[in-house]
């Protein structure tokens, strides 16, 4: 199987960016497609930006052992299937998976292979200003990912990899090398 590549950190910190930098760099790169129960954003679209489950499709895949990882996170399930998994890693070329952190720890687990790299924010104050300035979640919502995100950020010294999401370029520059150094894409 192609080597995957754990993408994790707070809900914020500029994960699905950061991705969709990288993957201009580097097109051979697959990108697996997560399942969750909360509901679409404008402009996402079924299979493309998620799996978009009800909870009890989600559940039903978890009695059955469809995920190679899952974890409740501000109120929504969110998890890899494995069978997205196989399929995106059948090209041969690295898979990326943008997941939280409590997935990244059942990755470590089932597949400790994985490249696991963390990004975290320059500052909370920083996170935060992020998370309302996106203007996607409501208030009380956003409290919720950083009361998840201070746990999340306590976690990181646990990632051999940790990129600091500051300026974006240099943030991207130092995923891309991580990225070829581990997977050995040139």
């Amino acid at each position: 199987m192609a080597r995957t590549v754990v993408i994790t950190g707070p809900s914020g910190v500029g994960k699905g960016t950061l991705i969709r930098s990288l993957r201009e760099r580097m097109p051979e790169l697959q990108l697996s497609v997560s399942a969750t129960t909360r509901r679409p954003r404008t402009g996402e679209t079924q299979g493309e930006d998620y799996h978009f489950m009800s909870p009890a499709e989600f559940e039903q895949h978890v009695a059955a052992g469809d995920f190679v990882e899952h974890a409740d996170y501000a109120g929504a399930r969110y998890g890899t299937l494995r069978s997205e998994l196989e399929t995106r890693s059948a090209s041969g070329a690295p898979v990326l998976l943008e997941i939280e952190v409590q997935g990244a720890r059942q990755v470590r687990r089932t597949m400790p292979e994985a490249v696991q790299v963390f990004i975290a924010p320059p500052s909370v104050e920083a996170l935060r200003a992020r998370l309302v300035g996106r203007g996607t979640d409501p208030p009380e919502q956003v409290e919720a990912r950083l009361r998840s995100a201070e746990a999340e950020l306590a976690a990181q010294q646990e990632f051999p990899h940790v990129v600091v999401n500051d300026r974006l370029e240099d943030a991207v520059e130092e995923l891309v090398q991580i990225v070829r150094e581990t997977t050995s894409t040139r």
